[in-house]
């Protein structure tokens, strides 16, 4: 609540989302001409996208029937497995790496591909979500998120973004893939969100918990402020519950204990500032609000299952 005692509107979800820190792999205009096909390797701890901006075309993986996508269309695979892209079902596959790109900026390339047939135009790419915690999201994504443009609830202002995708694709003026790389993003993070609108999935575990208005707000409150002297006390007087209340129904919702995800959510904290900053490991224990490294130092063994100094950012 406020500090005048009213409910302060909040928004778990999105805080959530915000705290992946996505970052991009490498995005490709892919031009496609009948015949052609095209595999693409597994690509660990990445989310791979498609954007199908004129024609269409096929995706195939392990476990599930072919998918067509037609123009428009959006399709995510959570989880970076291997899977094919073709022009018509079972079509001969060139691996990706195998064929020549145009590099046009570090992160931004063109793909060629085919024998001059009917063209199919899309935007492709890898992104990262580089914070620990995201593994929790990401664990219970299908194998594929696909939003289709002929759906009657699509909303209006994705279509327009891959409209300007598009046109900014073919016309590639200056600062363009800039643009294209920030529209991909933004259509990543729409495509978990409309996911998570309409799945029945995202109603329960961690998603589902972010969603209950108290428990929500609870999480919020923990990503917030990881070093605060969190109780189970303090934890359900915050959210206007009783303390038993609230311990059962976090669990419930959660699958751990409160001071469970507390402590999991300090050391998620506490990765990503070994990984991203040249801090030491004492430094990092007082922000988590530890009296001593040594026992910030167990903790951590403890939940992540080997010393802070094995995760160190190697030096440059």
């Amino acid at each position: 609540m406020g500090s005048d005692g009213t409910w302060t509107p909040v928004d778990p979800l999105g805080e959530a989302l915000h705290f992946l820190r996505m970052s991009g792999v490498f995005y490709t205009r892919s031009e496609f001409t009948a015949p052609w096909g095209l595999e693409l390797p597994r690509m660990d701890h990445c989310m791979m996208f498609h954007v199908v901006t004129s024609g269409s075309c096929w995706i195939e993986t392990a476990e599930a029937q072919p998918r067509k996508l037609q123009p428009g269309d959006f399709v995510l695979v959570p989880h970076g497995v291997g899977h094919r892209l073709t022009g018509v079902p079972g079509a001969r596959c060139c691996k990706l790496f195998d064929l020549p790109r145009e590099q046009v900026s570090e992160r931004y390339e063109i793909l060629r591909h085919g024998e001059g047939g009917t063209p199919v135009h899309m935007i492709c790419g890898a992104v990262r979500f580089d914070h620990p915690a995201a593994a929790q999201l990401i664990a219970l994504l299908p194998r594929i998120i696909h939003i289709e443009a002929a759906n009657s609830t699509y909303d209006e202002w994705i279509p327009d973004t891959l409209r300007y995708m598009a046109a900014e694709a073919s016309a590639l003026r200056p600062g363009g893939e800039t643009i294209i790389t920030r529209l991909a993003d933004i259509l990543v993070i729409q495509a978990l969100r409309t996911w998570i609108e309409r799945d029945p999935a995202a109603q329960t575990g961690w998603i589902g918990a972010l969603r209950d208005r108290q428990i929500g707000r609870a999480i919020m409150l923990i990503h917030r402020d990881p070093a605060r002297t969190w109780t189970l006390v303090s934890l359900a007087s915050a959210v206007a519950m009783s303390r038993s209340a609230f311990a059962a129904r976090f669990a419930s919702l959660v699958g751990m204990t409160a001071m469970q995800y507390v402590t999991q959510w300090r050391m998620n904290t506490a990765l990503t500032h070994l990984r991203d900053e040249d801090v030491s490991v004492a430094v990092i224990a007082e922000r988590l609000g530890y009296q001593s490294e040594a026992a910030f130092s167990r903790t951590f063994k403890r939940v992540m299952g080997a010393t802070p100094g094995s995760f160190r950012r190697p030096s440059e």
